[in-house]
């Protein structure tokens, strides 16, 4: 009696559904979150991690799976590229133990961090770049006496989703790319609109004002009409100035945070313009929403100046921690200018208006610049 054809490999659906929800993700941090799980689900591991690292030793995105929102804020700042997860990154090879702390390149842990012991890592690779590193530790079996929880069939498991992770994460990043762009349009279209709008408003708004002031004398009542239709005119245009800033705000800030929102423009500016743009943020913590976003607004208006008005060959944007509070610098090196023409700088140039951010979010802002000499703004807000 013959037997019938053999079933599908084992945990062939909890891969195909892996994958499939993947796919359907295309915001990057729901990419990352939604590799982390399923690599822990179908692994069947305590703890999931993946970090994406960044130019500067840390890492620009770091998601974590099997860690509570309150452990994961107590451990502490993100992780820097050190140790196995250095390792890791720099040779592009799988890692795979039966001790993690066993490790002559381990290097410790925070205090709050859990405790983890056997450990698979993969890089994830776009072709040659290596763009992320996904690892799991603590699988959720029986530890055998001559080796660790995690299998050569693991490895390959991994493997396999890793490379699937690389191609839904750059589909990912390519969207976001595109849809920053497209923002960037769309913004630029509605300014030139605003303008226009607005514009005449002010000029409909001037005339009856003159006309009003030429009635005062000879006609009262006609020069009262004209006065109550240069308020009408004040309140439309003061509606449509508040109807774009509710449009213009930046949706990414509340979604992202500071760091990945400038992050993310900078990538823009930086394509878009042929001085190099370059972005670090380092040990910075949430703020609240008002200061977040006079410190992007800022940075923003320095950026707009320094690549239209500078000269400028590199432009660079830090971010860092103060205290309980942060500091955002916007250095340049163009050709500068006299920061004590504060009449004529200050119009041109914008400080006015970030200085009165600075102001509104409880800060201060700086200005040090000299002709020939390039420009820094540096702006202080404290801790919520």
């Amino acid at each position: 009696m013959s037997q019938g054809p053999p079933g599908p490999p084992s945990g062939l659906a909890a891969v195909s559904a892996a994958l499939l929800a993947m796919s359907r993700h295309l915001e990057v941090r729901d990419v990352l979150k939604t590799i982390v799980a399923s690599a822990r689900e179908l692994l069947d591991a305590r703890y999931a991690a993946l970090g994406v690292p960044d130019d500067h030793g840390g890492f620009a995105q770091f998601v974590v799976d099997g860690v509570s929102d309150a452990q994961w804020k107590a451990i502490g700042p993100l992780p820097r590229q050190h140790g196995i997860l250095a390792a890791m990154l720099r040779e592009g090879r799988p890692v795979r133990l039966g001790d993690v702390r066993e490790d002559p390149r381990f290097e410790g842990w925070p205090a709050a961090h859990p405790e983890l012991a056997d450990f698979l890592g993969l890089p994830i690779r776009d072709e040659d770049e290596i763009i992320g590193a996904l690892f799991l530790a603590n699988k959720n079996c029986p530890r055998p006496h001559d080796g660790c929880g995690f299998t050569e069939d693991d490895q390959a498991l991994l493997a396999l989703l890793a490379q699937h992770a690389a191609i839904a994460l750059t589909n990912a990043r390519l969207y976001e790319r595109s849809r920053e762009l497209t923002i960037a349009d769309e913004r630029s279209r509605l300014a030139h609109e605003l303008h226009d709008a607005v514009s005449q408003k002010l000029f409909s708004l001037r005339l009856t004002a003159q006309a009003a002031t030429a009635l005062v004398d000879r006609d009262p009542a006609r020069a009262k009409d004209e006065l109550h239709q240069v308020a009408a005119l004040a309140a439309e245009a003061a509606d449509e100035l508040r109807a774009a800033v509710v449009e213009l705000r930046p949706a990414a800030l509340d979604e992202d945070g500071l760091l990945a929102t400038l992050r993310t423009q900078i990538q823009v500016l930086d394509r878009a313009h042929t001085a190099r743009v370059t972005f670090t943020g380092h040990g910075f913590r949430a703020l609240p929403a008002a200061q977040e976003e006079a410190l992007l607004r800022v940075a923003q208006e320095a950026l707009h100046n320094a690549l239209r008005h500078s000269g400028a060959e590199h432009v660079h944007v830090d971010v860092a921690r103060r205290g309980r509070g942060a500091v955002l610098r916007v250095t340049d090196d163009g050709r500068g200018f006299d920061p004590t023409a504060v009449r004529r700088a200050g119009r041109h140039l914008g400080l006015v208006s970030m200085r009165d951010r600075a102001s509104g979010a409880g800060g201060t802002l700086t200005v040090e610049s000299a002709p020939g000499k390039g420009t820094e703004i540096e702006m202080e807000v404290p801790g919520g």
